[in-house]
C-alpha cells in the first residue's frame, strides 16, 4: 500500500497506554498481515484486534484473581477449623478442670480447715492450762511464804463454817429482836418483785427489814432500800452493853449480777435509849465487800446499856438504785464489862 493513502495514525495501531508489550507487538504483526493480505481492510479490523487484545488482558487478570481467591479460601478454612477446635476445647476443658478441682483442691482444703479447728481448740486448752498453772504457782508461792502456824490456822478456818463468829448475837429474831419501823427506811419497791393479776397486787417478793435478823444468807434473801442512803433500827430483847457489830454480805462468786455494787460502804452506828430516843454515837466504819463477814469494834463504848441500835448507811459500792443488807449482828454483854464475874479455871461442884 502506498504511503500517501495511509493516515498519519494507523487505526490498527494499539492505544498508547497499552501495558503488555508482547500483546502490542502481536497486534501490530496481525495488522501488518491483514494489511498485506487485505489491502482494503477498514477500521473494523483494527477494532477487532483491539478487542482481542483486551480480552487477553481480562483473562490474564481473572486467572490471577482466581488464584488469590483459592489461597484466601484455604486460609479462611484453616482459621475456621482452628476456631471450631478452640470452641470444643473450651467447652470440655472446664468440666474436667472442675472435676480436678473437686478431687485435688477441695480435699486438701477440708483437711486444712480441720487442722485449723483442732489447732484453735488445742490452743484454747493450752491457754486454760496456763491460767491454771499460773494460779497453782501463785498458791504454792503463797503457801511457801506462810508459816506453819498460818497454814494450820487456814486449815482450821476451812473446816469451820464461813460465817462462824464466836460471839453472842443479840440481834437474832429467834431470841426476840425486832425492827423499829418508825426509825427504819422504806423498803425498795422493785417492779419485778411483785405478783399481780388484772392490775391487782397479790403479793410482793421483796423481803421485809427483819430478814437481816435471820442467819439465812442466800442470794436475794436481803432487805433493800432505795438509793445509797438509808437506816435501820434494831430493838433488842434486853438491854446490852455493846462492844462490836458485824455486817455480812454474799460473796461475789455466788452473786447473780457478778458484782457487789449493792453492798453498803460507809455507815455510822448509834446506841438508842430512853422514851424520847437518845442517839449516842458509837463509831463510823467502812464495809469491804471482799470480806463477806466483817466485825467492827465500837470506837465509843460508854458504860451504859442500850435497848436499840441504829445503823445509818451513807453510801454503797456503786449501785444508784438500791442498797442491800443481808445480816446485821450486835455483840456485847448483859452485865457491865467491869462487873463481869471472874471465870474460874476449875469447874464448879454441886
Amino acid at each position: 500500500m502506498p504511503r500517501s493513502l495511509r493516515n498519519p495514525r494507523d487505526p490498527c495501531d494499539p492505544p498508547e497506554n497499552a501495558r503488555p508489550r508482547r500483546v502490542t507487538q502481536r497486534g501490530r504483526n496481525t495488522c501488518r498481515m491483514a494489511q498485506d493480505a487485505l489491502p482494503n481492510a477498514t477500521w473494523i479490523t483494527c477494532l477487532a484486534c483491539f478487542l482481542r487484545t483486551q480480552a487477553h488482558q481480562i483473562l490474564f487478570n481473572n486467572c490471577r484473581c482466581r488464584l488469590l481467591f483459592q489461597k484466601l479460601m484455604e486460609k479462611t478454612g484453616v482459621l475456621i477449623l482452628c476456631a471450631f477446635g478452640f470452641w470444643i476445647f473450651s467447652m470440655h476443658v472446664p468440666s474436667k478442670m472442675e472435676v480436678w478441682q473437686d478431687d485435688s483442691i477441695d480435699s486438701p482444703l477440708k483437711s486444712l480447715r480441720m487442722y485449723q479447728e483442732k489447732v484453735r481448740h488445742h490452743s484454747g486448752e493450752i491457754q486454760d492450762l496456763r491460767g491454771n498453772m499460773t494460779q497453782l504457782i501463785a498458791k504454792l508461792q503463797l503457801m511457801e511464804a506462810m508459816s506453819d502456824e498460818q497454814k494450820m490456822a487456814q486449815k482450821i478456818m476451812k473446816m469451820i463454817q464461813g460465817d462462824y463468829i464466836e460471839k453472842p448475837d443479840f440481834a437474832l429474831k429467834s431470841i426476840g429482836a425486832s425492827i423499829d419501823f418508825e426509825q427504819t427506811s422504806a423498803t425498795y419497791n422493785y417492779d419485778k418483785a411483785r405478783s399481780c393479776w388484772n392490775w391487782i397486787r397479790l403479793w410482793n417478793y421483796a423481803q421485809p427489814p427483819d430478814v437481816i435478823l435471820e442467819p439465812n444468807v442466800t442470794p436475794g434473801n436481803c432487805w433493800a432500800f432505795s438509793g445509797d442512803r438509808g437506816q435501820v433500827t434494831i430493838r433488842m430483847a434486853q438491854k446490852v452493853y455493846l462492844s462490836n457489830l458485824t455486817l455480812q454480805h454474799i460473796p461475789k462468786t455466788i452473786s447473780l449480777s457478778g458484782n457487789l455494787d449493792t453492798a453498803p460502804k460507809d455507815f455510822v452506828i448509834y446506841g438508842m435509849e430512853g422514851s424520847p430516843k437518845e442517839e449516842v454515837f458509837l463509831g463510823a466504819f467502812q464495809f469491804q465487800p471482799e470480806n463477806i463477814i466483817q466485825m467492827f469494834p465500837l470506837q465509843n463504848q460508854p458504860v451504859r446499856a442500850f435497848g436499840a441500835v441504829k445503823v445509818k448507811i451513807s453510801s454503797n459500792w456503786g449501785n444508784p438504785r438500791f442498797t442491800c443488807l443481808y445480816r446485821v449482828r450486835v455483840h456485847g454483854s448483859v452485865t457491865p464489862p467491869r462487873e463481869q464475874p471472874a471465870q474460874s479455871s476449875y469447874p464448879e461442884r454441886d
